[in-house]
């Protein structure tokens, strides 16, 4: 069995920060992510990487396979370069990197040639590439590129849409496909603006358009009966811009002014999911449940309060002459004639006869057993509930029209097949709109633009809301449209080596003359069906699978994408119907732990990692029936959960794999909403599979045995991670990995001695549980036992390597909580398993004394709220240096660093070499302050426990400089 180059070598750090350079800048993201939404996707040149390196050999020559990757520098290299410019403040010449986005790099025809000849060499002809929960598509579209055959599988059938469109349409009818969507959109424009147009008032002002309406939700005051426009504040934009309640006490109604200073914005009148009464002599709170009964009732309503609008500002040229014009945004409170909800609810009401007899628009309900189950608890029990009338009429128009020409060019006979690929991406066109066109998208003051309903991954109730004009020139339907064939044209550009739009439509103005170039497209196969019965593959006939799994619990594809579904059947539906025939997405075959699915039954989220657990071994196993003997299986997977990772690596072990290999690559943005301050998984670990060999005699391994070499294989590695930019909970992730394979290689293991769980409460057996066998060895094990081994190494690097002093477990799990998560607030569950590792109980020792529980998360304090709430604990130490830490910090903030010399000094613990080891410590953790970087502090907890670092460290100077040396992390912003 011939050994792979990824089972060997790697160059996760320059793949690393390829992988966060693809998707840092929002204006130049490769295609796929903004062709239509999908709610996880893999970076290009990962994905290439992984393809690429499971089919060489692991003597492949490795500047080939950089130069082939698209990375023709040292990414690692520049990257270092910009930070330093950033801190400095000083600019540099040139580019930052020396050559463009790796993504958009097409293999040369000689590199191509190299890649054939080695797999050749390896007696691989034409290889079959698998992806079977194939999602938004990364791994096949890049498997595609590189010539390979290419089967793509997901459950979903939005999912398997987005493939089609993404792989096959512009690789298969290259330009005229374009061509088609061009002349389909033009005419759909046409014939949405005369229907649409007498519903968006024109601005009063000439030289005025109007862009965005901002709208509140409102509720009746059962107090004073007046009517309250809901929003958590009344901001606009970032120079002050805001809003100004007038309350009518006669009409009880209010009305609104713009004003330009933030001290004048009215305050916000909901909060906490609580309403506040915004009129003169009532000003009473109203109970969320009292908000949620009226929405219920459908007597929670809809105000307009502001118009943003763009003014054309005509200019001159320095000779007198008419200049290009510049257009500036601006904000007015509405006019009476803005105002024509009745004439809008008329025409809609009228419409919906025609609409719901012709399925047209939604008429299926919210599944009442959805995770997130908002849009029901505030009064949209049917999907078409999350729009307003306005919106509603102008989506429905969208549909009617794309079946009026869909019948249209029917009509002239059978449709062509780039014909049908166009209607979709036309479909794409409406799918975009109505996700920016929703009771659930919220005004950014920041960008002065409206965001999607997906800007994270649920349905999140919106007090105040945005509405795209669809018909102004530039923006609604022509944005999309302009997008989308964008979209298409890059995707043939990467796809398509063989043509050259450019040059087409220099030529002819038009996208529809082929080159006489011949081109052949790889075998591109798509389905849409669970990914544990792919009966169209015959047995050993795949090369590699190389697949990012559905995230566990992060994310309900099928629940979040009823949302398009339910638009799409309406449109693609009746190009494509066999991805259509269901009424919502299949929720119940969806290899997810989908706690919804075991609502009426007891330990439902038990039961819900069981699901996910068997599912996904049944995924696998189908993997390796269809893998070749000496196939590899590579699994790309970003969880933090330390649950879905055993759940992940239980159904991979059972299914009958080995792991050969593991690497962590950074492949997630800093700023992503889904990451940022979320203590959130930055980094992605490939785990490299083969089919486990039979072995001649079955003996008995014991976990006792096997530990002590999971523990040196993880140690072998950290190190490496690290200096491959793996660091914080993503160090503990990376991990995982190698002590994974160790496990694997084992697998199944038992234990000499029984496991003894730690039980803190006396608690009934669950009618579902099982008895466990406490001799049985889980891969949960394995990640225990590298917790732990990482812990140790952290520790010791936080220290210094020949500091022996041991902190207390208090302040163990603090300093290692910062040093993981990064950020004071992280999951419950995982500061649980890092207390276990440490020797601390979570909920007495840490809860309600350093830390307090919010929802399913923990926040940590800072010495001010510790003090506030009375838990700052004995002030020389004697429970935990920590709480000494604290009384200094606390001390010195409060009545300066003299004060808190002075508190230390009579506490006695300014000597003690414990209390210098914690001090070291907590000062490598802690974020700095903007003292030392010269930026702004974070809101909120982070910029408190930065004030915590800045006393702290101003302490160590004055009074233990020679005792501490100066932090590490501090080295960057002081060079």
């Amino acid at each position: 069995m011939t050994r792979r180059l990824i089972e060997e070598w790697l160059p996760a750090g320059a793949i690393g920060e390829e992988s966060v350079r693809e998707r840092r800048s929002m204006t130049a993201l490769p295609p796929i992510y903004y062709l239509h939404v999908w709610f996880a996707r893999r970076p290009l040149v990962a994905s290439r990487a992984a393809i690429l390196a499971s089919l060489l050999p692991a003597d492949a020559d490795h500047d080939k396979f950089m130069h082939t990757l698209g990375i023709h520098g040292d990414p690692v290299a520049s990257r270092k370069r910009i930070d330093m410019a950033k801190r400095t403040g000083n600019r540099f010449e040139g580019q930052a990197y020396s050559y463009s986005r790796a993504f958009s790099y097409i293999p040369s025809k000689e590199e191509q040639e190299w890649f054939v000849t080695e797999l050749t060499n390896l007696g691989i002809e034409k290889p079959n590439v698998l992806d079977p929960t194939a999602g938004g598509g990364s791994i096949p579209f890049e498997a595609s590129r590189l010539g390979l055959n290419t089967i793509a599988n997901d459950l979903n059938p939005v999912a398997a849409t987005i493939l089609r469109a993404t792989i096959q349409f512009p690789q298969i009818y290259g330009s005229k496909v374009l061509n088609e969507f061009e002349r389909l959109s033009k005419k759909f424009i046409t014939l949405r603006e005369e229907r649409l147009a007498p519903f968006y008032p024109k601005e009063p002002h000439p030289d005025c358009i109007g862009t965005n309406y901002l709208f509140a939700r409102t509720i009746t005051c059962p107090y004073c009966d007046g009517i309250i426009p809901l929003s958590p504040n009344w901001r606009l934009a970032p120079d002050g811009t805001g809003v100004r309640l007038r309350p009518d006490l006669e009409k009880k109604v209010c009305e609104f002014e713009i004003v330009n200073k933030t001290k004048d914005h009215s305050p916000g009148t909901v909060k906490g999911g609580d309403a506040l009464c915004c009129y003169p002599g009532c000003q009473r709170v109203i109970d969320g449940d009292e908000i949620k009964r009226q929405a219920q009732a459908g007597q929670m309503g809809d105000q307009l309060f502001t118009i943003v609008y763009k003014k054309r500002i005509q200019t001159t040229t320095k000779i007198g002459k008419a200049g290009r014009d510049k257009w500036e945004r601006g904000y007015r409170a509405p006019f009476p004639n803005d105002d024509n909800l009745a004439e809008i609810k008329a025409r809609l009401e009228e419409k919906l006869i025609e609409w719901e007899a012709l399925d047209y628009v939604p008429s299926e309900k919210v599944p009442e057993d959805i995770n997130d189950d908002r849009p029901i608890q505030y009064g949209m029990p049917l999907w078409r509930d999350l729009f307003s009338p306005r919106q509603l009429l102008c989506h429905g128009t969208s549909v009617e029209v794309f079946r009026e020409l869909l019948e249209e060019e029917e009509q002239k006979g059978t449709l062509e097949e780039a014909t049908k690929a166009a209607f979709v991406y036309l479909a794409f066109v409406v799918d975009k709109l109505v996700c920016y066109n929703s009771r659930s998208c919220r005004w950014d003051t920041t960008t002065g633009r409206v965001r999607s309903i997906f800007d994270r991954h649920d349905f999140a109730f919106v007090w105040s809301y945005a509405e795209m004009a669809p018909l102004i020139v530039g923006l609604g339907y022509d944005w999309a449209i302009e997008q989308t064939g964008k979209c298409i044209q890059e995707l043939i550009e990467l796809t398509r080596p063989d043509i050259d739009l450019k040059a087409l439509a220099k030529k002819t103005k038009q996208f529809n003359v082929f080159p006489t170039e011949e081109f052949v497209p790889p075998s591109i196969t798509i389905t849409c069906r669970s990914g544990d019965d792919l009966y169209h593959l015959e047995d050993a006939t795949v090369d590699a699978v190389v697949m990012d799994p559905p995230y566990y619990d992060n994310v309900m594809y099928a629940e979040l994408s009823d949302f398009f579904y339910v638009w799409l059947k309406r449109t693609a539906g009746y190009v494509y119907p066999e991805f259509f025939t269901r009424q919502l997405t299949d929720k119940e075959n969806e290899a997810v732990a989908n706690p919804a699915k075991f609502a009426k039954e007891k330990g439902a989220k038990a039961l819900a990692n069981q699901d996910y657990q068997e599912r996904m071994a049944a995924i696998f196993a189908e993997c390796r029936r269809v893998l070749k003997g000496d196939g590899i299986l590579t699994l790309m997977f970003t969880h933090k959960a330390q649950g879905a990772w055993d759940a992940l690596a239980t159904g991979l072990l059972e299914a009958g794999f080995i792991i050969t290999a593991s690497w962590a690559v950074n492949t997630e943005a800093e700023g992503s909403l889904h990451i940022r301050d979320k203590a959130a998984a930055k980094s992605t670990i490939f785990l490299v599979c083969r089919p486990r060999p039979p072995r001649d005699i079955e003996e008995t391994v014991y976990w006792e045995d096997i530990e002590p070499e999971v523990a040196k294989a993880v140690r072998s590695r950290v190190e490496e991670f690290q200096k491959n930019g793996i660091k914080g909970v993503d160090l503990y992730l990376s991990c995982f990995g190698p002590a994974l394979q160790k496990l694997s290689e084992h697998f199944p293991l038992k234990r000499g001695t029984p496991k003894v769980e730690i039980i803190k409460k006396p608690k009934k057996k669950k009618l579902f549980e099982e008895e466990k066998d406490p001799y049985v060895v889980t891969p949960e094990d394995a990640l225990d036992s590298a917790r732990k081994e990482v812990k140790r190494w952290r520790m010791e690097q936080l220290l210094g390597s020949k500091r022996q002093t041991n902190l207390d477990p208090i302040t163990e799990w603090f300093v290692l909580a910062w040093d993981a998560f990064e950020s004071p607030r992280f999951p419950y569950d995982e500061g649980l398993r890092l207390a276990r590792v440490v020797g601390v109980d979570l909920d007495k020792q840490i809860v309600g004394h350093i830390a307090e529980k919010k929802a399913s998360d923990l926040e940590l304090w800072d010495s001010t709220q510790r003090a506030a709430k009375g838990q700052l604990g004995a002030s020389d130490g004697s429970n935990s240096i920590l709480d000494a830490i604290h009384h200094a910090a606390n001390r010195a903030r409060t009545h300066g660093l003299e004060a808190a010399k002075d508190l230390l000094a009579h506490n006695g613990v300014e000597k003690d070499p414990d209390f210098h080891s914690a001090l070291l410590a907590v000062l490598e953790v802690l974020p700095v302050s903007s003292t030392f970087t010269k930026f702004e502090d974070e809101e909120g907890a982070v910029a408190e426990a930065a004030k915590d670092f800045d006393v702290l460290e101003n302490l160590r100077r004055l009074m233990f400089s020679e005792k501490v040396p100066q932090p590490k992390q501090l080295e960057i912003w002081l060079e």
